[in-house]
């Protein structure tokens, strides 16, 4: 079996500073006056919407096609 290219506090490294630029991306956005008067969402609503698995589906098919268009074109 091949070793891993990154090593352990590497891993951890990588992923604090990719949750570091995430973290940003959402705190940087100001909340909305609509936004702060919104009701919660209840227990049983699903996490993700029609849309939001519209998005990602139609999203993971475009990259299978560019893919397999560059792998075997």
């Amino acid at each position: 079996s091949q070793d891993s290219p990154l090593k352990a506090v590497q891993m951890l490294w990588v992923n604090l500073i990719m949750d570091t630029f995430a973290s940003l991306a959402l705190a940087t956005e100001p909340p909305t006056e609509a936004l702060l008067l919104r009701k919660p969402y209840g227990r049983d609503k699903p996490l993700i919407s029609r849309t939001m698995l519209k998005n990602i589906l139609g999203h993971a098919a475009y990259q299978l096609v560019i893919i397999f268009t560059l792998l075997f074109v």
